[in-house]
């Protein structure tokens, strides 16, 4: 399984077990021991690469204090042997909820001191949830060992560890964020805003050598790691980022902990807090890091996404260096009490993203005076309005807010990104091209119409101060406006012509070909509409503009098995991804009307799968791409769901890929003969709807609908066959005798069928699988370039059929909307008025009915 399916199983069997405990409180148990297993793991990685053996790791222990030293000195923490989480789920252990308790305890008591604030408590939540799981020990013995042996699976060993684990655990947190509610915020930014957030950041500090970031409300540290991450795309080292979080909840202070380690981060690069932001800022005093504690923190990168509209106590905060210069938010709302402590820790060249509610951007009183003091001051940098409904738990629209202690520039950018998203269950989701879309305006700074504007310092003085997004971008849809000339009298306003100009700059002789002047403002489609499709594809200026557009594209796929198959060993995968957008953006530069965010999602879509199979290829080697694993499915046996084997699937390489490239003899002969049992199955459900009602009634039929078709339709026709040898006379062909006779062998054709469909089917698996095992390494990488390659090109390729179609769509709408005057409406109502009038006439009834109808039909009439 690759990490996604991994991740998915894990989630899935989860959500099976957890049972009736909720999803948020449900998560620290399963993340602390996925955390837990990531420790053990670690130091058994440790000691072995140490020369140790496995004897040796049985005999560790803490009485050994020269090795417990050693360990510590190096990972920061101690794991005796009888603790290990390997040692919990082996065969030959007898398990107990003892055991995990005394671990705790143990590990608790084993910190280094060096890294006693990075790990004293990280399983406190863990240690004293444990009571939840069960009403008994032996129920909770069950349910903790049924926890370890769902999570055993999980492979943290040498480079895919970190990777690995670290997706799994941000997919179950993600997961249970959906399935928490309200209480999600507290924990858990969406991946896409944490990746556009970090995005924005790492394209600013790209050109530093070492990077300090800190995130105030830290959460699970999501946002912290994809910052880390986003930097790597500049091939910054991880061990150049230092990592600062506060977190005021326990439990939630205990997953940024977990998943910052678990990320392969030095411990010495990671600097936590659990406390309150607003209440208890940096420096603090701590005797046991007085380097760490006792100086201001200042950064290059602030991130955060704190509780929104919270209360707080603004009491003696008028000194406080965070909030003199700009003032006091509000007791009851401390969105700008986060921002400017946030921007307080910047460096002069620092950077700080923040999201908030859209209220910030407008709201008066003490809000409206801190917002001018950060306008005036030249702080703000950029306001990106997200999606409606984007966040776990609260469908009020946010915004990202950048912000730097000093800037170049002195307007601010005012993007407006509610429209740029995919539904996706109750929630709406950047997709990959909104997150591009939106950080190259951000890199780019300027305005584009309905989604961007530069904004000068001035006009917002003009506009109060006032923030509020649709001032500045209007990013409606226009509403649809009728022409009255045209709607009386015919024709196409030039004007809604003009409105698709975008087409007529690349296509002028197009225009005039697909209209015709009616009058100097007006025009009429000078083909039939049925033929505009046509007209617009076979046009010359068209046809050049998609053998421009193929032109570009020319030779990117062997750029591609380049880049990715024939030098699948070098991808640096964090990395390939923006040198093949840039690529891309490269390419289609010169040509107009494509959408090239469109086709970076096709990209990006295309490089999630090739990313998974890249990652295994170079944890596993080349060869793994010949591997077959075991199909496993959940199946119920007696009365239980059990996991069980139901053939083969390709590790890498996918079976029906494989067959339809070396194996279409076989899949062509297989297809044929299903596709005759379709026709069977047709023929004989047209043969017994075809019998007469009486004929139904008959034991044959009766019992054939009961399913016992074969034998009682063959022991008919046996009989019916019999009898017209003896006649020698046949029966009519649509007689019952002859419907019986037919069926009866289409059943046994049937029956005959599908045994060799079911042996041709089983033969074709194992006829695949032998193939993946022995494929050749051109084989391979001709298997990889249509899996990977060939299904972007076709989308690439596909792009220009889109533009024909959206224009040929615009053209018969223009069509349309004026194809019929008022003149022909009004004239076909009076004639059916008229009509209807005429049929009232022949109309009869009491003296009350002739008496209404008579003054329908003069209304009618227009009498």
């Amino acid at each position: 399984m690759n990490k996604q399916q991994l991740a998915a199983k894990i989630w899935e069997s989860a959500n099976q077990m957890r049972s009736k405990i909720e999803a948020n409180e449900y998560k620290d148990y399963i993340l602390g021991f996925i955390f837990y297993k990531y420790l053990s793991d670690q130091l058994v990685q440790f000691v072995t690469k140490e020369g140790m053996t496995a004897n040796d790791i049985k005999a560790l222990s803490e009485k050994d204090l020269e090795t417990v030293e050693f360990v510590q000195s190096n990972l920061g923490y101690f794991i005796a042997y009888d603790n290990l989480f390997s040692t919990w789920i082996a065969s030959s252990s007898d398990f107990d909820e003892s055991n995990v308790r005394d671990a705790l305890s143990a590990f608790n008591r084993l910190i280094s001191p060096t890294y006693k604030k990075l790990f004293e408590g990280i399983f406190t939540t863990l240690e004293t949830g444990l009571s939840k799981l069960g009403e008994s020990a032996g129920k909770r013995t069950k349910a903790i060992s049924d926890l370890l042996h769902l999570i055993k699976s999980i492979p943290m060993n040498a480079n895919q560890g970190y990777d690995v684990l670290g997706y799994i655990y941000e997919y179950l947190i993600e997961k249970f964020a959906a399935n928490a509610g309200k209480k999600a915020g507290e924990f858990y930014t969406p991946h896409e805003v944490s990746v556009l957030m970090s995005n924005i950041i790492a394209h600013e500090l790209k050109h530093k050598d070492t990077i300090e970031i800190y995130d105030p409300t830290s959460g699970s540290g999501s946002l912290l790691i994809n910052i880390g991450e986003a930097v790597g795309q500049y091939a910054k080292t991880k061990d150049s980022i230092t990592y600062y979080a506060q977190e005021l909840k326990a439990n939630t202070y205990n997953l940024t902990r977990m998943n910052l380690i678990m990320r392969g981060i030095k411990a010495s690069n990671i600097k936590t807090r659990n406390g309150d932001t607003l209440e208890d800022d940096w420096p603090y005093f701590d005797e046991s890091d007085p380097q760490g504690s006792y100086h201001t923190l200042y950064v290059d990168a602030v991130v955060s996404n704190p509780p929104y509209s919270q209360n707080w106590d603004p009491s003696f905060k008028d000194s406080d260096p965070r909030y003199s210069r700009f003032g006091l938010a509000p007791k009851t709302k401390a969105d700008f009490a986060f921002l400017l402590h946030d921007l307080y820790h910047l460096k002069p060249d620092g950077i700080m993203t923040i999201v908030l509610p859209h209220g910030v951007l407008f709201r008066g009183g003490e809000e409206g005076e801190i917002r001018k003091q950060l306008i005036e001051q030249n702080h703000i940098d950029t306001i990106i309005g997200l999606p409606a409904n984007i966040f776990f738990g609260t469908g009020i629209p946010t915004v990202i807010l950048v912000l730097k202690q000093k800037r170049q520039h002195t307007d601010v950018l005012v993007i407006d990104a509610s429209k740029h998203f995919i539904k996706e269950g109750k929630n709406n989701k950047l997709q990959a091209c909104d997150i591009k879309r939106i950080t190259d305006a951000v890199i780019n700074r300027q305005s584009i119409d309905k989604f961007a504007k530069l904004v000068t310092k001035q006009t917002l003085c003009d506009n109060g101060y006032n923030l509020n997004i649709p001032r500045y971008v209007d990013s409606a849809t226009a509403p649809e406006s009728w022409d009255l000339h045209a709607t009386m009298l015919g024709g196409i306003p030039n004007s809604e012509i003009a409105e698709l100009h975008h087409y007529w700059q690349s296509f002028p002789q197009l225009h005039d070909t697909l209209f015709t002047p009616k009058s100097a403002a007006y025009s009429k489609l000078a083909i039939d509409k049925q033929h505009v499709h046509a007209c617009i594809s076979e046009h010359a200026e068209v046809l050049t503009f998609i053998n421009a557009y193929n032109g570009t594209f020319n030779g990117f796929d062997d750029y591609l098995n380049t880049q990715l198959i024939q030098n699948w060993q070098s991808v640096t995968r964090n990395q390939q991804e923006a040198i093949l957008s840039t690529e891309l953006f490269t390419r289609l530069a010169p040509i107009a009307l494509i959408d090239k965010y469109q086709a970076y999602q096709y990209l990006n879509n295309q490089w999630q799968i090739i990313s998974a199979d890249l990652e295994m290829m170079q944890t596993e080697g080349f060869a793994a791409t010949r591997l077959v694993d075991p199909n496993m499915v959940i199946k119920k046996k007696n009365g239980q769901e059990a996991e069980v084997q139901e053939g083969w699937k390709g590790h890498i390489l996918p079976f029906d890929l494989v067959q339809q490239t070396y194996l279409s003899d076989d899949v062509h002969t297989l297809a044929a003969d299903e596709t005759r049992l379709a026709e069977i199955a047709s023929s004989l459900e047209e043969i017994f709807e075809s019998f007469t009602e009486e004929e139904k009634e008959s034991d044959t039929v009766k019992e054939s609908q009961d399913g016992l078709a074969a034998a009682e339709v063959n022991k008919t026709a046996k009989t019916f066959l019999k009898e017209q040898q003896n006649s020698k006379t046949q029966f009519a062909e649509e007689s019952y005798e002859a419907k019986i006779i037919l069926a009866s062998k289409l059943i046994d054709e049937e029956k005959a069928l599908k045994k060799s469909v079911k042996d041709a089917t089983t033969a074709l698996h194992l006829k695949t699988k032998a193939t993946i095992e022995s494929l050749t390494d051109e084989q391979v990488n001709h298997l990889l370039q249509l899996k990977w390659i060939m299904p972007l090109c076709s989308e690439l390729a596909n792009m220009p059929n889109s533009v024909i179609t959206q224009l040929t769509s615009n053209v018969q709408a223009l069509a349309d909307k004026y194809a019929v005057t008022y003149s022909q409406v009004a004239s076909e109502i009076k004639t059916t008025e008229q009509e209807l009038a005429e049929m009232m006439l022949e109309l009869t009834g009491n003296e009350f009915d002739m008496q209404g109808l008579t003054e329908l039909t003069s209304l009618l009439k227009g009498e």
